[in-house]
């Protein structure tokens, strides 16, 4: 089982997004930034999307800071392929940033890319 944790402004709307795809093997929980990034460090969650007005960083400003930017990624505005998600999940990529009004777009995809990703 992956749990992708959500958080930012758009969090329960994400959660809701990827609990309506009733993907097998993907749970979903709603979080904040520092409690996810602790979540992740200890294992106890495998991803985490968030979410900001614009995508440009506020979604993932805190767990850049204790994740490492090696860790993150942010799409901004932009909407990924799930060939996108995939070359950074197998890059070690465990947090995705995306703007809210593209929470019907961009979820599915990093959701669907993370339930076929084998790591």
């Amino acid at each position: 089982m992956k749990k992708i944790l959500t958080g930012g402004v758009g969090k329960a709307e994400v959660a809701q997004t990827i609990t309506a795809m009733a993907v097998d093997g993907v749970e979903v929980a709603v979080s904040n930034d520092m409690d996810a990034a602790m979540k992740l460090r200890a294992g106890q969650a495998d991803y985490f999307l968030g979410t900001c007005h614009t995508g440009a960083g506020a979604s993932l400003g805190v767990l850049v800071g204790l994740m490492g930017r090696k860790a993150c990624h942010t799409f901004g505005r932009s909407v990924p392929s799930e060939d996108e998600v995939a070359a950074l999940l197998a890059g070690g990529t465990k947090v995705f940033g995306f703007s809210m009004d593209q929470i019907d777009t961009v979820a599915p995809v990093i959701t669907r890319a993370i339930a076929a990703h084998s790591g």
